[in-house]
């Protein structure tokens, strides 16, 4: 079984003290890949404060990361275009990660359900 994991999962598991409390950890015991989109592994990138950077490199090789390829760039114009008419915008890389596993088919884990719910078709997975 697989799951994309929105930035919220990765931060909270660099936060937390105890890892095992994590819905990082939770997953990782249930699902057999774990999937992350470029958009995150930018995110994480430029908002690791520096004692953060080795475990990240070293937590994201064992990672799948989705390109965001012309397919997610549609969905993503479809998901803009839907939420500017409902007048419900969220922030463009929640857009570009709910693109990426709309595209893939594959569901999406956050701490971000209010936003990412707003997405049409995006299957989230609640805890």
């Amino acid at each position: 079984m697989k799951v994309l994991l929105d930035s919220s999962v990765l931060i909270e598991l660099f936060r937390k003290k105890y890892k095992e409390k994590t819905l990082f950890y939770t997953l990782s015991l249930t699902y057999d890949d774990l999937f992350i989109s470029s958009i995150t592994y930018y995110e994480i990138g430029i908002g690791n404060r520096k004692s953060h950077i080795d475990y990240w490199e070293l937590l994201s090789e064992n990672l799948n990361v989705i390109p965001l390829d012309k397919d997610c760039s549609k969905s993503a114009i479809k998901i803009y275009l839907d939420l500017l008419k409902m007048n419900k915008m969220i922030d463009l890389a929640d857009i570009l990660i709910g693109a990426t596993a709309i595209t893939n088919n594959i569901p999406i884990a956050t701490l971000n359900v209010k936003h990412f719910e707003r997405i049409k078709a995006l299957e989230i997975l609640k805890f």
